[in-house]
């Protein structure tokens, strides 16, 4: 019995102490993490919509909708918003940024954990420029009969990035 007893105290300490380590640790980095998140989607928002000098963020109730962009003189520089779908293995999530005639201006995609090589390639600057100047309610993949080229191999990564685009349009077009 004694046997059993000394193993699992021993254990128990070592895990009291590991648990109190981690909790430490997070508490430490949580705001920090935030902040840095914070910090990101601010940097997406001006990368999206470079003419804007300052954002509004649009709620409902307690969702931030979308951002509304303006310029150094208070004019509208345009919208953005960000959207998310399930691609081949992960969510992708996108920031659009939108002219003040609803075209797309920039997006980019600041989230996903695609096939490396392959879906992860919608983070590359020749898949993003596709997207500007096109109407995000016309948009569709090629093999969909639109003109949005598909990564190679990766059909679904765009068609994911594609039609959260599109969706997301969709849904505010009414409230920009």
């Amino acid at each position: 019995m004694i046997d059993f007893i000394r193993p699992t105290l021993v254990l128990l300490i070592i895990c009291v102490v590991a648990g109190a380590i981690l909790s430490l640790i997070y508490m430490q980095t949580a705001p920090l993490i935030a902040e840095n998140k914070l910090k990101a989607e601010e940097e997406a928002r001006r990368l999206v919509l470079p003419d804007a000098k300052y954002f509004n963020p649009v709620s409902d109730s307690s969702t931030i909708l979308y951002y509304e962009g303006y310029s150094s003189d208070s004019t509208l520089a345009g919208y953005v918003f960000s959207c998310v779908q399930y691609g081949y293995s992960s969510d992708v999530k996108t920031i659009v940024g939108l002219t003040p005639d609803l075209m797309i201006q920039a997006i980019t995609v600041v989230s996903q954990s695609e096939t490396p090589g392959l879906g992860a390639n919608c983070t590359k600057p020749d898949f993003t420029a596709q997207f500007s100047s096109k109407n995000p309610a016309d948009i569709y993949v090629d093999k969909d009969g639109g003109d949005i080229q598909s990564l190679t191999g990766a059909t679904i990564t765009t068609r994911a990035v594609t039609n959260a685009i599109r969706d997301a349009f969709l849904k505010l077009k009414d409230r920009l």
